[in-house]
């Protein structure tokens, strides 16, 4: 074929109904927490656009926000806020709720948020000085580039300092696992990693965390979660974003709370 031939053919075969000129490539990057929302998202999404294509992974909530600030990611995905966020825009997606999760050999069903900040601080070592078996306490944090662990801090720990001693674990799922294989352990997660797991999820001053109790702001430790966006975000980025945040099936069966059913505002979260 002659080349008079070739981008004629080419142009009308571009032009064929179905035939995508590109693929769009989105990418996400950051929270743990509301990684199982971006991904069933994800899934659905490409289902419907097969010219779209998203990356998704973890990495912990300030990995996502240094990715979008510096064009690494489209998507920054984040439980918290972007510190000296310049150039980025806040889209918030969906309410997180985070639990204290216990090991059941603990013997502990609820504490009180001073006994919850004696245990991370390293000031109480065995469950029995809290009520619980007598059960060393195995204390499992998160990296300082969790926003989880930013959370449960800014919402919990008040001028107590986490004690560094114990076990990090860098991942939600990994966190829930360990802890309910490990005798005495306790960590903090969002509540949707919980669901049929081996694990207890303590009531804080008394007040269990659910829906309800977060949506009203009695239970204390829960977040919006943020995808953050460099600027002013293309167009398939911004409907990808929408479409997250309008996923009320995925929201309600991953454990997470719509923003507009919120009854109470916070503008620090």
């Amino acid at each position: 074929m002659s080349k008079n031939l070739i981008v004629p053919a080419l142009i009308a075969a571009l032009l064929v109904p179905g035939i995508a000129m590109a693929d769009v490539q989105i990418t996400a990057a950051g929270s743990t927490a509301l990684l199982p929302l971006v991904k069933q998202s994800a899934a659905e999404y490409q289902a419907a656009h097969p010219d779209v294509k998203i990356s998704v992974s973890g990495g912990g909530s300030f990995v996502g926000i240094n990715q979008a600030t510096s064009g690494n990611a489209d998507m920054g995905d984040s439980d918290v806020i972007a510190p000296g966020s310049a150039g980025l825009t806040d889209h918030r997606v969906a309410v997180v709720g985070f639990g204290i999760i216990v090991n059941p050999s603990a013997g502990v069903k609820g504490l009180s948020a001073k006994q919850v900040r004696d245990v991370f601080a390293g000031r109480v070592t065995n469950w029995n000085q809290v009520g619980g078996a007598d059960q060393q306490i195995v204390v499992i944090n998160r990296p300082r580039s969790s926003g989880t662990r930013f959370v449960f801090r800014a919402t919990i720990m008040g001028l107590s300092s986490i004690s560094e001693g114990g076990l990090i674990e860098d991942s939600s799922g990994t966190v829930v696992t360990t802890v309910g294989s490990t005798p005495g352990a306790v960590s903090y997660v969002a509540l949707g990693y919980t669901k049929g797991k081996p694990v207890t999820v303590l009531s804080i001053n008394g007040v269990a965390p659910n829906d309800d109790t977060i949506r009203t702001g009695k239970y204390p430790i829960w977040s919006y979660e943020h995808v953050f966006t460099k600027g002013s975000s293309n167009a398939a980025v911004e409907a990808f974003i929408k479409y997250i945040a309008g996923n009320t099936s995925a929201i309600e069966k991953l454990g997470f709370i719509a923003v507009r059913s919120m009854k109470v505002k916070e503008l620090n979260r």
